[in-house]
């Protein structure tokens, strides 16, 4: 199956802080900063270790930067205790629960947070 999905991004207010804190969410998730620039940020998965496939941004247009209604980014992981950790770093680091991990209606194992500027982002583990 083809992934339809080349790189997402987030917007950020305060880019240092939230270099910090997808530095240490998204590890679990096996996802490492990969490159920083005056403009972005941006994260690979260790299976694409050279591929930057979650960015960081402050707005290009200079306004704030503000979440979608709706919006949500769900990131794979490869456990349960892997949803777990980004959950607790997460809720450590700042984040609003969106909904703790657990065993959702489609069978697999979520956990869903708000970042420090409100985007809501997801990890789930596929249950066998």
């Amino acid at each position: 199956i083809m992934n339809i999905l080349d790189f997402v991004m987030v917007g950020s207010n305060d880019y240092k802080k939230s270099s910090e804190f997808y530095d240490a969410i998204l590890e679990p998730l096996k996802l490492k900063k990969i490159v920083t620039t005056e403009k972005y940020i941006g994260y690979a998965h260790s299976s694409e270790p050279d591929k930057a496939q979650f960015y960081v941004t402050s707005p290009i247009n200079g306004e704030p930067a503000t979440f979608g209604n709706g919006t949500q980014i769900t990131i794979l992981a490869e456990s349960k205790e892997a949803v777990e950790k980004f959950y607790e770093i997460a809720m450590s680091k700042g984040a609003v629960d969106e909904g703790a991990p657990g065993v959702r209606s489609d069978g697999n194992y979520y956990a869903y947070i708000r970042d420090i500027d409100g985007n809501k982002i997801a990890a789930k583990s596929v249950l066998k």
